[in-house]
Formats: structure tokens, C-alpha cells, sequence
């Protein structure tokens, strides 16, 4: 097996002497014997400190996945979530400061990695890297993120073995134009050559169901604001429908041929703002986006109350119940004849997430076993979260047919299409969907193809998934796209899609000067680009434009897109490198 190559010199220490000596940052020598594979067996129990950035929970991991672990390592996860906890950065920084940040730790990689990594407070585990047969698999990864370090102190997230050319979102992109299809069916499905000649089609739409079942109006556009940052960020999402995504100030072509400031004058970010502004002049955009948040535009969209969503992952996730879906109403893709939809290539060497061990873990050899595990294909089926389509425990929610073939249970049926369903008291008991993993991070992509199968790790791939959601809907849908099974399927067929080679790339860090300047910026600009959105004629549009280039040159706007412009181009060098390297 091939060790990371800083770890390769401390491998061959550990068969001389079956001693690890290792000095981790400030942190006193510690020794480790070097183990070549894990006890089948844990007899102690204990309880695992996880300090998890990502989590979205904060307690005892309860539930199916809960027991899973518990029977399989006799390990507990207290999940330490500083989402749940509130207050930024501060759990983190007293946690740090107390010399503990927890047993397991699901932190970011870059300076945050490498300063726990300096400070002491994570483990070397490359005693423990000779027994870590699933993670073996991806020891390019690994070797790459531990690169220029004495040691293997973090582990990978989102690894594959998929090419880095290749998409990783699975059945449909991260982006894309998706609307009522039912509606857009009723109008004879008119042709869409541009962005811009959705206006109409959705002014119909909206005219041929202006009120929802629960009484409301409906709106072909609702907007929110909570989740603005360097711009708006409902503005930014139809720029990767012309393969677009953003790097501060910059917005990036996929594949490096255009960068463009977000406050070019003929560049895609003031281009979306116009669609706005010709929108709400049409009566097309909910008057309370100004003021509401994802959540209650979220609550809209399942109403029936929006007729357009910029992700699947939103108008399909909300509307497309299976009520809705057999009376053949929601949300599908509807191509826009120009588009090149922006796709993330599956990520060489890992996403911006890493799994580590805490330098103070009483038990971290389990703890290394734990993490080997969610690399295997039964952790990377029980770990994933069900909206990345993870088909849950083998025997519980899936199992394989007559044929062979991976199909979901009568419970998993339940579980995914369904909604919801309760577990047996032998898998642990209570609700499915409260006993996944409150992990939030996958080890593994779930795109990913599971060798025993030859199919991806995600559910919603399977031709036995594809055949059991056939509705009304899907079927229309597909008649009318050339027959193509998903989105994906078609975007590809018809050289729709645009994808950014997965290069892991970790933009740097913003110099104090940068993040003064970009945060005076930013509000600048959110500003300026709702009021644009919501201008009262094309002259104020225009004027409210002007005087948003002219503040954001004289709070140093220029300065701050330089930075991004540079760290845009250097990703798009570690992209050109792993294309050619690994694509």
C-alpha cells in the first residue's frame, strides 16, 4: 500500500521499531504503536466528542445510524455543532483555547487545518493509515491534502474515483432553468432560445394559474435575501446558466474561457438584474421577496404559489410530491436553447471539508476505524444525507432484487417517496428521516459507483428507482426531451452542460485590508442590486446603476477585484492541471 509520501519515512520507522514517535506542533512527544488492521470488536463503550462545523444538530446521535455505530465500534457521537450553538466563531475559539476542540472534528482544510495542525490540537494518524483499508482507495487525495505536512493529520470529504471532468451532482446539476412544467405544457411548450424569453412564458403561466390551492397569489418569481453575500445572490444564480459560478467579485466561466467583474456593464450579473427589473415590471415577481427568507419563500414554492426556481433542489424538492407528480404537476428542467449550464467536476482530491482526530481522543484508534468505515460502502450508504440520495443501510431501506439489481425496501419506499417511515426496533427505532446521520459531510461521493454493484452509491440512479417514480409528469417530460432518463442525461446528450474540472482548489485567505474593503463593498452592492430589481422605470434602473458603479470604485471596488481576479485565474490553473493530470 502506498503511503502518503511524508508519512512514507514515519511508515518505515514503525515496521523497525513498531513505535510512532510524533510531535505534533507545541504539542509534548506522544508515542503509538503502528497497527496494520483494526480489532473486529470494541469492548468498552464510550462517547465521542464531534465537533462538527457542518452539523446541523447538537446532541447524541440518535436513530438508526446511531445504533449502527453503536453496534458496530460500541462508539457514541455527541455531535458539537456551532451552527446550533450560534454565535460564529466563538465555540470554536473557546474550544481552542481550552487545548480541546473535540475527539472527532469535521473542520475546513487551508489555514483553519493548518493551524489546528501547528496549535497541537489534531492527531497524526499515520499509525493508524496501514489498517485504513477504505480510505486506501483514495490515496491520491490523501496524499494531496497532507502534502507539505509531517504527518497524516486530516482525511479527505466528497473524494471519487469519478474523473474530475466529469459532473458530480448526479441525476441533475447543482443549477438550472427548472418551471411548472404542467403550465409550461398547457402553453404547447414555447420555445426558449434566451433568458430573457422566459418573461413571457412565465407571464402566461402565471396568467393561466394566478391563484394557488391554498387561496394565494401566485407569482412566477419569489426572491429572498438571507442568503446575499458578495452580491445578490438570487442575481448570481442565472449566470450558471451560461456556465458561470462566482469567485468574490468575479464570475468565472467553467471552463476559463471569460472572467467578468460583476459590475460590467454587459456582463451576466447587471444582465440578471435587467431580467428582474423586466419581470417585476410584468407583475411577476411576489412583492414580499424584498423582505422574507428562504424559508418562507421555500414554504411558497410549496404551496404551489412560484412558478420558476434557479435548483432542482428547491422547486423539485418542494413541489413534486407524489400527489402532485401522478396528477402530472412540477417542476422539471426547461432548456434554454443558448445555455451551458455550469456543472462541478467531481473533486480530485476532496472537497473543502476534512474529517481529523483530535489530538486529546482517549480511544483514536476506533476513532480511525470509525472514519476507515464511512469510506467503505456500507458507510458511504448509511452516512450520506438522503437529499444527496443516500440509500441508507443494506437489509433496511435497500437490498438487491431477484435480478441482482439495487432496489429500494417497501420501508425505503416509504422513506424516499413517501415521506417518511418509522424503523424497526431492531435497527434502532423511531422515525427514518430523524435517525440519518447528522454527520452532514460525505466521506465519499455519493455519484460515486459502488464496485459491487457497478452502480452509483446514490439511489435516485438506479433504473429500479427510475422505473418506481415514473408519474404523469416524468414521462411527459421525457417524451418531449428526446426520451432522456434525467436532466443530466439531456444536458450532456445535447452538449448543454459546462463542467468545472474538480481541482480542490482553496481560495486564499482575504488580507485585512481585502475583507475591510470587500465588506463595505458587498452591502453596496446587495443594495443597489435589489433596488435595481424593483426600479420604477428603465431610467432609474439605469441611474440606480451608475451610482452603484460609482460607490463601489470609491469604497475600493477595483482594489478588492484584483484579488478575486487573481484567485479566479489560479483556480482555473489547478483546474487545467488535474484535467490533465487525472481527467
Amino acid at each position: 500500500m502506498k503511503l502518503p509520501k511524508k508519512a512514507v519515512a514515519v511508515a518505515s520507522a514503525l515496521a523497525m521499531v513498531g513505535l510512532l514517535t510524533s510531535c505534533i506542533g507545541g504539542a509534548p512527544e506522544a508515542e503509538q504503536a503502528a497497527i496494520s488492521e483494526f480489532p473486529e470488536k470494541w469492548d468498552e463503550e464510550i462517547t465521542v466528542d464531534v465537533f462538527d462545523e457542518l452539523a446541523n444538530y447538537m446532541g447524541v446521535q440518535e436513530g438508526w445510524f446511531g445504533d449502527l455505530v453503536k453496534k458496530k465500534f460500541n462508539m457514541k457521537l455527541n455531535i458539537i455543532a456551532p451552527n446550533v450553538a450560534g454565535g460564529g466563531d466563538t465555540l470554536y475559539n473557546t474550544r481552542v483555547s481550552a487545548g480541546d476542540l473535540g475527539d472527532l472534528i469535521v473542520t475546513s482544510k487551508g489555514k483553519k487545518l493548518n493551524e489546528l495542525v501547528e496549535g497541537g490540537l489534531v492527531l497524526d494518524s499515520a499509525p493508524f493509515y496501514p489498517a485504513m483499508k477504505n480510505v486506501e482507495k483514495f490515496d491520491t487525495a490523501v496524499t494531496h491534502l497532507n502534502d507539505g505536512k509531517d504527518g497524516v493529520y486530516a482525511f479527505p470529504t466528497s473524494v471519487s474515483s469519478i474523473k474530475p471532468t466529469e459532473p458530480s451532482e448526479g441525476i441533475d446539476p447543482t443549477f438550472g432553468p427548472y418551471l411548472r412544467w404542467d403550465l409550461y405544457k398547457q402553453l404547447g411548450y414555447p420555445e426558449l432560445n434566451t433568458l430573457e424569453d422566459l418573461l413571457p412564458v412565465l407571464k402566461d403561466m402565471q396568467d393561466l394559474e394566478p391563484t394557488a390551492p391554498n387561496g394565494a397569489k401566485v407569482y412566477a418569481i419569489s426572491l429572498f435575501k438571507d442568503w446575499d453575500g458578495n452580491m445578490m445572490v438570487t442575481a448570481k444564480q442565472p449566470t450558471t446558466f451560461y456556465g458561470y459560478d462566482e469567485r468574490g467579485f468575479v464570475l468565472a466561466k467553467a471552463d476559463g474561457s471569460d472572467y467578468q467583474s460583476i459590475l460590467d456593464d454587459d456582463g451576466e450579473y447587471l444582465r440578471t438584474l435587467k431580467f428582474y427589473y423586466e419581470a417585476n415590471k410584468l407583475g411577476l415577481v411576489d412583492p414580499e421577496s424584498t423582505t422574507q427568507n428562504y424559508d418562507t419563500m421555500w414554504s411558497k414554492v410549496q404551496n404551489g404559489q412560484v412558478l420558476f426556481s434557479w435548483w432542482p433542489w428547491l422547486g423539485q424538492a418542494a413541489y413534486n410530491t407524489d400527489a402532485n407528480t401522478q396528477a402530472g404537476k412540477g417542476f422539471q428542467i426547461a432548456p434554454l436553447k443558448d445555455m451551458k449550464v455550469f456543472a462541478y467536476g467531481a473533486e480530485a482530491y476532496g472537497a473543502q471539508q476534512v474529517i481529523t482526530i483530535g489530538s486529546k481522543a482517549e480511544d483514536p484508534e476506533r476513532i480511525a476505524a470509525f472514519i476507515d468505515w464511512l469510506y467503505s460502502p456500507e458507510g458511504t450508504y448509511a452516512n450520506n444525507s438522503q437529499t444527496m440520495g443516500a440509500a441508507g443501510p443494506q437489509g433496511l431501506t435497500w437490498d438487491l432484487d431477484d435480478s441482482g439489481q439495487p432496489a429500494l425496501t417497501e420501508l425505503g419506499q416509504q422513506a424516499f417517496i413517501g415521506g417518511e417511515a418509522e424503523v424497526p426496533a431492531e435497527w434502532g427505532g423511531g422515525s427514518y428521516i430523524d435517525g440519518g446521520s447528522t454527520l452532514n459531510v460525505s466521506a465519499v461521493l455519493p455519484a460515486d459507483v459502488d464496485k459491487e454493484t457497478g452502480l452509483p452509491f446514490n439511489y435516485k440512479t438506479w433504473p429500479t428507482y427510475q422505473e418506481l417514480v415514473k408519474t404523469p409528469l416524468s414521462e411527459d417530460w421525457k417524451a418531449k426531451m428526446g426520451d432522456a432518463p434525467t436532466s443530466m442525461d439531456y444536458l450532456k446528450d445535447n452538449d448543454q452542460l459546462l463542467v468545472a474540472p474538480g481541482a480542490s482548489y482553496t481560495p486564499p485567505t482575504d488580507p485585512s485590508e481585502i475583507e475591510t474593503l470587500r465588506n463595505q463593498v458587498k452591502a453596496v452592492i446587495v443594495q443597489y442590486s435589489w433596488k435595481m430589481s424593483f426600479a420604477a422605470s428603465e431610467a432609474e434602473f439605469e441611474q440606480l446603476k451608475s451610482q452603484l458603479q460609482e460607490e463601489a470604485e470609491g469604497l475600493g471596488y477595483d482594489k478588492v477585484l484584483e484579488f478575486d481576479m487573481e484567485s479566479a485565474k489560479a483556480q482555473n490553473e489547478a483546474r487545467e492541471k488535474v484535467a490533465e493530470k487525472l481527467g
